[in-house]
């Protein structure tokens, strides 16, 4: 089973930038999303304290503005949190169980599934990230690790849950390492994220878009963009250079506008 999606290319801006370069990357990041809009969905994760003013400011384009997380709670006592209620009026999507929030914030499958949950209910699409770490791989558990952290955090949506997901594979020694799967290690691991996905429901299992996710640069992109399960890219450090970005994107747009042509035949 392979891919009938759209390709995405997500880029994740992390806590970085000052709201003049934050606004100067948006507007490009926007010029890009109009200039591929029939191709390739365009989206920027950005830090939650500049997620009304681009969101509002960039509106009537194509860009897709998300967070990088969410609360798992509606509202209430918990100092510092985000809802996703707060966020569903400005954001397209949010990101759920990134490896960093993982790593650095201790979260486990169990809170990534009432993240990922409250993100859903709230209208917007949950990016779902999972990955194993470099000694998991070497162990030989790498599909075992990720297969648990998928069906954890989504094994229990329904159809209509599931189109509202995307999932990006991020091997965690190959973010920010200047490491990369390669593609054939990619495909394997999106084939086998589809595989379980088709478990759940077979309809939706073509049109949940699955993403690669490891220092993803514009010189890698179309090989990881050829191989037929995996529907784009969350972009970490080369989307905070414009052009970089916006090569990565027209690389997805060439690719997914070649299978597109391929399911025509």
């Amino acid at each position: 089973m392979s891919s009938s999606t759209m390709p995405y290319v997500i880029g994740n801006w992390k806590m970085n930038l000052d709201v003049e370069s934050a606004m100067s990357l948006a507007e490009a990041s926007a010029e890009i999303a109009n200039e591929t809009a029939d191709d390739v969905g365009v989206g920027i994760a950005i830090p939650s304290l500049w997620i009304p003013l681009i969101s509002s400011e960039f509106f009537e384009t194509s860009l897709l503005v998300g967070a990088q997380d969410c609360s798992p709670h509606a509202a209430g006592a918990y100092t510092g949190d985000v809802s996703a209620p707060m966020l569903s009026p400005w954001c397209a999507f949010t990101l759920v169980g990134h490896s960093e929030r993982r790593q650095h914030h201790g979260e486990d499958d169990d809170l990534v599934r009432a993240k990922l949950d409250a993100v859903i209910e709230h209208d917007m699409a949950a990016l779902l990230c999972v990955g194993e770490t470099e000694a998991q791989r070497e162990a030989g558990n790498a599909l075992d690790v990720v297969g648990e952290q998928v069906l954890r955090a989504a094994g229990h949506l329904d159809s209509g849950g599931l189109r509202n997901l995307l999932v990006a594979y991020e091997p965690v020694w190959a973010i920010g390492t200047g490491q990369t799967a390669t593609p054939a290690d990619a495909q394997a691991m999106a084939a086998h994220i589809r595989g379980l996905i088709a478990g759940l429901d077979a309809g939706s299992a073509p049109e949940v878009p699955i993403l690669y996710g490891g220092s993803v640069k514009a010189a890698n992109a179309p090989d990881f963009f050829s191989e037929g399960d995996i529907d784009g890219a969350l972009v970490g450090g080369a989307s905070l250079d414009a052009d970089d970005f916006l090569e990565i994107v027209r690389a997805a747009r060439q690719t997914g506008a070649g299978l597109l042509a391929d399911d025509a035949r």
